[in-house]
């Protein structure tokens, strides 16, 4: 059984691999009070006045007291994080890491802005984590890019894949959970779907293009697609050209 585990966990790509190990790391080490939440949540006062800049980080990585809640986005973190890097992104570790970066200040972005903005003030101020959102953000985008794989859900009904943040939404407000972390996510996975998928689609131009100083920084592998056997892809010799007689 531990050496299934650990092959599963060597066989993760890089970016979802090293998400997981720091998520489960950080959140176990507040669970045993090693680390204090206290230090890691986001704190726009903190980061300007004090220059904690760690918190725009260390926000995403702690994923509350270790319950069902807690593995449940481990799984969802581990699934539709390495589905994305292996599939969608497979070869091109920096666009995706690039991805998450772009959700990571999308969603800092919505909440340093909804603190602000009266009548919902209250709702953005309970929000000093974002791991969740950045979890569901990512399930999003998967589902943009799959919409018609079927899927179940806990066995009681089936849908496809387009649904799956409306179902998932669904289930957290029945479990009393708040809705505005699910919706943040789908916020942020919906822009940068958009911007990545549709808008260049329209126009013709990508704005969320890589960065090169991201691309120095991971060596992406390419994508070798195999040659099926016995097809030519250059004329035939002189010799093997039949003559008219």
């Amino acid at each position: 059984m531990a050496q299934a585990v650990e092959e599963w966990y060597k066989q993760m790509p890089i970016i979802t691999r090293s998400y997981l190990t720091a998520a489960i790391i950080t959140t176990i080490g507040c669970s045993l009070e090693i680390i204090s939440p206290h230090n890691l949540y986001l704190n726009p006062k903190f980061v300007v006045e004090q220059y904690q800049v760690w918190r725009l980080v260390t926000n995403f990585l702690y994923f509350r007291k270790m319950d069902l809640d807690f593995l449940f986005h481990m799984f969802f973190l581990a699934r539709y994080c390495k589905l994305l890097e292996e599939n969608s992104f497979r070869g091109r570790t920096a666009d995706f890491f690039y991805m998450l970066l772009f959700g990571a200040t999308v969603l800092t972005g919505i909440v340093l802005v909804g603190v602000m903005i009266p009548y919902v003030s209250e709702s953005f101020a309970k929000i000093i984590f974002l791991s969740n959102s950045l979890t569901f953000m990512m399930v999003y985008v998967w589902s943009k890019q799959n919409p018609f794989i079927h899927m179940s859900f806990l066995g009681l009904f089936t849908f496809t894949a387009a649904y799956l943040p409306w179902v998932l939404l669904g289930f957290s407000v029945l479990v009393g959970a708040s809705a505005w972390v699910d919706l943040l996510g789908m916020i942020a996975g919906h822009a940068y779907y958009f911007l990545e998928d549709v808008y260049p689609r329209m126009t013709g131009r990508r704005p969320l293009r890589t960065p090169a100083v991201i691309k120095a920084l991971f060596a992406d592998e390419p994508v070798v697609v195999a040659r099926p056997a016995n097809v030519r892809f250059a004329a035939p010799p002189v010799d093997e050209v039949p003559q008219n007689q």
